[in-house]
């Protein structure tokens, strides 16, 4: 598959837009007109850019408000259009974009517009150029793509076609298996556009929260299986309007636009296997025999069997040591080798990472996930543009694989095992993987803080790289406004990863963003006794909290008084309940207490704004007013 994006989608001038488009890896771009007006490069010298860096220079875009239109102004369109072809001359290009009328068409007729376009396509033909006509959403007239594709036909001229935008498809929620009645000569492109389903108006949707393929909730996989078996062939390009990308660094964007289409090249490839029409897989992966575009596929990998590991780096080791032993971890000796501690639960185990972490404040620094196969799942990772964690390692030690998540969190993929030991706790010493005496726990999910121009790129990542599946996102009060809360997760829900996105008043920096792990035990009433007569102190929930949850579920009494004396919270639903507890915060790391009765698979959701708003009055009691 031929990859490309429009320069639209990124942040900076063209000529950084070009070069982080050829280090991500893309085959070409499109330029988009704003972008070439506004450069001090002259178009021979974006010709020549583009070739040394490898890019072919596929479409350029948007030519506007062409057809339906008085002959006055299609007079005036024509000698706009010329101009823009002897452009495209010098910039060595041959496609363009024609958008379907917005603001100028006053002429609602069918037979009009296709003989003005077979004027276009005319005078297309004089100057080597293709004209691609694209249907948008939104159009005056023309907002349809078979509507678009009709007028195609009607001008039947080699030099018009279609452009294919899935944006402009999906959110009109038109049927895309229309698309492979389309004769393949006349699709002259294809755009690929994922986003967030929305209640508003399709401009305002357009213009500001189209997200990468694998960051939203189109079936961009069905869109793209139905383009292939209409026989296209030719480049599959991001247009992507979004106001976060064209803030974020332009290297890591482009890099995160190429991961989304090589994972959406997967994700089509997927479908057109599950939706057999002739063709076939083949062992590579590609697509062959009846498509003419070739689908190449990943290495497979089984999702996640569960965590391994959480691990949080700090200078000053004290109160993350005395918080764990509170709880009931127990302490199981330092790395032979290494300056880390290993602090267990039954299976629930929590690395304190000392090494390279100088005036650092407690924070989540790596997730360990057990995996089938740690070396395909890491080759998988890299093919998708994560980056390696480096780890130094003794000749006896255990070889982690290791990437890099977007907001720098490292996440090892370590060998499972049947039992839920880890080979790797021998380096800490002899005999030390053995049942706890105290209370048994697994880790249940840990929660990451994300900064906000890197949340929609985490998504995508823990999707494509690890296989969980993005679930339904939320939108949590706090003090300090909404918190965006997206739920990742494996379908046994083995492995629970929870996205926040804080509001940026509250957290300019990671390091002030608030992130916890979460420890599901089997008796959270005991457990917190215990914690309690260890000398821990509890996050401390209001008692109108405790009124409002009589309110909500009319609670036996007792049991009513046991959750405020111990300050749990609860919630309940029509498959179980849920009791939790958190603890105060150390740097920028808290731990919460959970169990789960019955089949609920939740985290209680509603009890969020209690925990927000007790932290957040505890967080400004402690500092120093001004």
């Amino acid at each position: 598959m031929r990859t490309g994006i429009a320069t639209v989608c990124l942040s900076g001038t063209l000529k950084e837009k070009m070069q982080a488009c050829a280090i991500a890896g893309f085959d070409g771009i499109e330029i988009f007109e704003q972008d070439l007006v506004t450069s001090p490069l002259s178009p021979e010298q974006v010709r020549s850019m583009a070739a040394d860096l490898g890019l072919g220079l596929d479409l350029y875009q948007p030519f506007r408000d062409f057809d339906g239109v008085t002959p006055d102004l299609l007079k005036a369109n024509l000698r706009r259009a010329e101009a823009k072809f002897k452009l495209m001359s010098r910039l060595g290009m041959d496609t363009i974009l024609v958008c379907s009328n917005v603001a100028t068409a006053t002429i609602d007729d069918d037979g009009l517009r296709a003989e003005q376009l077979a004027q276009l396509a005319n005078l297309a033909g004089d100057h080597g150029v293709k004209v691609a006509y694209e249907a948008l959403a939104w159009g005056k007239y023309v907002n349809d793509y078979e509507h678009a594709y009709r007028l195609v036909e009607m001008v039947d001229h080699p030099n018009l076609g279609t452009c294919l935008d899935s944006f402009h498809i999906l959110s009109r929620d038109w049927e895309t298996s229309h698309i492979e009645a389309f004769n393949p000569e006349k699709i002259f492109f294809v755009q690929v556009a994922d986003a967030p389903k929305l209640s508003m108006d399709v401009l305002s949707w357009s213009r500001h929260y189209r997200v990468f393929p694998g960051e939203g909730q189109f079936e961009l996989a069905k869109f793209m299986g139905h383009v292939v078996r209409a026989g296209y062939s030719g480049p599959v390009s991001l247009e992507v309007f979004n106001d976060v990308f064209r803030q974020s660094d332009v290297e890591r964007t482009a890099v995160d636009a190429m991961r989304s289409l090589i994972w959406l090249e997967e994700q089509s490839a997927k479908w057109l296997a599950g939706n057999a029409a002739g063709g076939a897989v083949d062992a590579g992966g590609a697509l062959r025999r009846r498509y003419p575009m070739e689908l190449a596929t990943l290495p497979k990998v089984s999702e996640p069997a569960g965590f391994n590991f959480a691990e949080v780096k700090a200078d000053d080791t004290a109160q993350l040591e005395k918080l764990l032993g509170q709880l009931g971890f127990a302490f199981e000796g330092r790395h032979r080798t290494k300056d880390v501690q290993l602090w267990t639960m039954g299976q629930a185990r929590v690395i304190i990472n000392e090494q390279a972490a100088q005036h650092a404040e407690p924070a989540i620094a790596a997730l360990g996930f057990d995996v089938d196969s740690p070396v395909i799942a890491s080759a998988r990772a890299q093919q998708l543009k994560a980056p390696v964690v480096a780890r130094k390692v003794q000749a006896d030690e255990e070889v982690f694989q290791g990437i890099c998540a977007p907001d720098s969190t490292e996440i090892f993929l370590c060998q499972g095992s049947p039992d839920g030991t880890a080979a790797w706790t021998r380096e800490f010493g002899e005999g030390l993987e053995h049942p706890s005496a105290g209370a048994s726990a697994v880790i249940d999910h840990v929660n990451l803080a994300q900064p906000w121009q890197h949340f929609d790129e985490a998504v995508l990542f823990y999707t494509s790289a690890l296989a969980l599946e993005p679930q339904p996102f939320a939108e949590v009060p706090s003090p300090s406004g909404l918190v965006r809360s997206q739920v990742m997760q494996t379908s046994d829900g083995a492995v629970r990863l929870v996205l926040n996105l804080a509001p940026v008043q509250q957290a300019p920096a990671r390091q002030t963003y608030q992130e916890h792990i979460a420890f599901a035990v089997t008796d959270l009433v005991a457990t917190a006794r215990s914690a309690r007569g260890r000398g821990l102190e509890f996050l401390q929930i209001p008692a109108n909290y405790y009124e409002d949850l009589d309110a909500r579920f009319d609670l036996e009494p007792g049991f009513l008084a046991t959750l405020q004396e111990l300050n749990l919270l609860y919630d309940r639903d029509a498959d179980g309940e849920f009791l939790h507890f958190y603890t105060a915060t150390v740097g920028s790391v808290f731990f919460e207490m959970v169990e789960r009765r019955g089949s609920y698979d939740g985290y209680g959701a509603p009890n969020a704004p209690v925990r927000h708003a007790v932290q957040y009055d505890s967080l400004h009691r402690s500092q120093p007013s001004s």
